[in-house]
Formats: C-alpha cells, sequence, structure tokens
C-alpha cells in the first residue's frame, strides 16, 4: 500500500503562526465584549457594529493584497506585514479607556488580518497538491483553531490568576503575537514558481471573466453561509446573559472551538476524497440546530450544547471554503481570488453583525439566534441548489 504523502513544510508552518497569533487575539476576543459592556458602558449595538466594521476592514485589505500578491509575485512579505501589524496593535487594548480607542486597535488588527490572510491561503495552495488542498486548509484551520480554544483558556487562567483584571489579560497577550512574527521570518519557504509567473499589471475586468462560472458559484455560497453566521462575540453574551459569570463567560468560545478544532482536519481529509458540497449542507443544518438551541434553551447546558453544535458547524465549513476557492481559481490569480472571497464575505459579516446586535438590543438574545437560523435555513437551499457546481477536485 502506498503511503499517502505529508503536507508541505509551509502549511505547518503557517497553521503554527495561526495557533500563536489567534491565540493572542483570542486572550483579547473572549473577554473584548464584556470589557466593552461592562467596563467602558457601550451598547450590545455598538458591539455588534465594532465586530462588523473590523471584519469589513479586513476584507477590504485582503482584496488588495491578495491582488498584489499575484501581480509581485510574492506572498512571504504581505503575510508577515500583515502578522506584524497584529502584534503592533495589542498593547493597545489594555491601555485603552474610550470604545473609540478599542476601535481603533480592532481596526489596525483587521487590517493586518486582511494583509495576510489572501496571500497565505494563496500560498498554501501554492505548495500543496490539488488532492490534498482540503486536508492543507483543514490542517491549518485545526492548529488555528487550537490558538483559539488557548486562548480563552489562558484569558479565563488569567483572570483567576490577576484578580479578574482584565487589562492585565490583554497585556499578556503581547507574548504569543511576538512569537507568530518570528516564526515566519525564520519558517516561512516561499516557491521560487509563483514568483517567476507574477504579472505586473493593474487589476482588469478579463481577470474577473477568467475567475469562472463555479468560482462565483463559491462566492454566492460563501456569502449565504456568512449571513447566517454573525460574529462569535455573541456566544460569549449570550454566555452572560444565562448566568456565567465574567470570568466562565469566556467558556462559550473554548467549548466551540474545540470542536471547530477536532473536526476541521478530518473533514478536510474526507472532502478530499468524497466531494465538498455534502459537507457544506451538513454544515448548515448543524448551525440551523444550534440557533435553535441558542434562542430556545436559555440555560449554561444549553449555551454549552449550542456553542458546541456552532463548532461543529465551522469545522464541517470553513476550511472546506477555503479549498472550494483554490480549486475553482486559476492559479495565477489564486490571491486575487482569496481577496474577493474574503471582501464579500467580509462585507455580509458586517451586515450580519450589526443586525444581530440590533435584534439583540431591540428583541433580545433569543430573536437573535432564531434569525440567524432563519438566514441559515436560506443558505441551505443556495447550497442545494448550486451542488451540481462543486465537483470532486
Amino acid at each position: 500500500m502506498t503511503a499517502r504523502p505529508s503536507l508541505p513544510r509551509t502549511v505547518w508552518v503557517l497553521g503554527f503562526v495561526s495557533l500563536l497569533m489567534d491565540t493572542s487575539s483570542e486572550m483579547i476576543h473572549a473577554l473584548l465584549p464584556l470589557f466593552l459592556v461592562g467596563t467602558l458602558g457601550v451598547s450590545v449595538a455598538v458591539v455588534g457594529l465594532i465586530e462588523g466594521v473590523s471584519e469589513a476592514t479586513a476584507a477590504f485589505a485582503k482584496l488588495f493584497s491578495g491582488w498584489f500578491s499575484d501581480r509581485s509575485g510574492k506572498r512571504k512579505p504581505l503575510v508577515l506585514a500583515g502578522y506584524g501589524l497584529a502584534a503592533l496593535t495589542k498593547p493597545v487594548f489594555p491601555l485603552a479607556s474610550t470604545a473609540l480607542e478599542v476601535m481603533g486597535a480592532r481596526f489596525a488588527d483587521r487590517i493586518g488580518k486582511g494583509l495576510r490572510g489572501a496571500p497565505r491561503d494563496a500560498l498554501i495552495a501554492d505548495v500543496t497538491p490539488p488532492a490534498m488542498r482540503g486536508a492543507a486548509f483543514g490542517l491549518r484551520q485545526s492548529l488555528d483553531t487550537i490558538g483559539a480554544v488557548a486562548g480563552p483558556l489562558l484569558a479565563i487562567g488569567l483572570m483567576a490568576a490577576l484578580a479578574g483584571d482584565i487589562r492585565a489579560v490583554f497585556a499578556w497577550a503581547v507574548v504569543p503575537a511576538a512569537g507568530a512574527v518570528v516564526l515566519i521570518v525564520f519558517g516561512v519557504e516561499e516557491p521560487s514558481v509563483h514568483a517567476a509567473g507574477a504579472r505586473p499589471g493593474r487589476p482588469r475586468l478579463a481577470d474577473a471573466r477568467r475567475l469562472g462560472a463555479a468560482f462565483w458559484a463559491v462566492i454566492a455560497v460563501g456569502l449565504a453561509f456568512t449571513l447566517a453566521r454573525f460574529s462569535e462575540a455573541f456566544l460569549i453574551l449570550r454566555a452572560s446573559s444565562v448566568g456565567f459569570s465574567l470570568l466562565l463567560a469566556p467558556m462559550a468560545m473554548v467549548m466551540m472551538n474545540v470542536i471547530y478544532a477536532i473536526v476541521s482536519a478530518p473533514a478536510g481529509r474526507l472532502s478530499d476524497r468524497l466531494g465538498r458540497g455534502r459537507f457544506l449542507a451538513v454544515a448548515l443544518i448543524v448551525l440551523v440546530v444550534a440557533d435553535a438551541v441558542l434562542a430556545l434553551a436559555p440555560s449554561r447546558a444549553g449555551v454549552l450544547v449550542g456553542a458546541a453544535l456552532w463548532g461543529l458547524h465551522m469545522g464541517l465549513s470553513q476550511g472546506l471554503l477555503s479549498a472550494l476557492v483554490a480549486d475553482a481559481a486559476p492559479a495565477d490569480l489564486r490571491g486575487t481570488a482569496f481577496g474577493v472571497f474574503n471582501l464579500t464575505t467580509g462585507l455580509a459579516m458586517l451586515a450580519a453583525s450589526a443586525l444581530a446586535g440590533l435584534l439583540w438590543t431591540l428583541s433580545g438574545p433569543a430573536a437573535t439566534f432564531l434569525a440567524g437560523g432563519g438566514f441559515a435555513l436560506a443558505a441551505l437551499a443556495g447550497v442545494l441548489l448550486l451542488n451540481t457546481a462543486f465537483r470532486r477536485p
């Protein structure tokens, strides 16, 4: 029996970079909604607006950076710049005294995310054989999500050790962020093949046409998925609303991300063999159930079950969407393709998070999650209609 080839070293390194940076970001993000509402006194609607604007900012930056990495033939410098900028924003959070300062830091952090996102994903596609892309994106997503588990757990432990001092916890987030930057500098290698194929010039309408119908079908499904899934910050707020203390509210994020990390890598590997469309349909069914539980089971156990189901949905879908983009895009337009995908889904995240915050303020948490379930049902109908666009890679 022939041994399955191993994933390239660069995929593993970028996965551990994601792990470190997500650990740093989630140490902050796990407590940020409570910091904004409880310490700075802003409304939940403003939390939704901050989250939505932050993610939309990242999306616009991804469009530029993806296109530029195609034209320049260099992806690593943009990856390094993006992670470096995110690391530089971390010290702002413990020093912030107004919501505007927090929004500015989140804005800059998301610009960093935008600069690195599309070139990083295109680089993974560049170095990975087509038959292993699901496994590669699943692995990176899994390691990223392990960081998302570690971050809230560190936040909880530090909150206990530091007597509930949120600002001190935020200060410790600088350490893993710096480690991620060091790992990029010394561990990431870029293939010369991509650089040789670079085509300097302005964006062209012909490039959009060359992306093809299958790519635009992926865009449509990505939009539907994002409208159905607003910011995870609302899981923390939901945990707080059913009686979790400031110390334990991040456990909702921990539960979600544990399941997310466990599922992502095997789901990616299976999608390489079985096709991607069926996983996406199952993911949306799971999201409908998760939203129903979060809306209709207002208890601590209900929130944890709902968060676990939300994580299952993420594990079945997020790495696969990236693999679908890589499958559908021409090799010389991969960065642009990831940029377009992230721009459109980022705008959808802005709309979804702003609507979720408004619904929460006007009608409460149940209305927010029931609306999310309605969007998920609509997205499921779209996936079933477009399922023929998803071929085995």
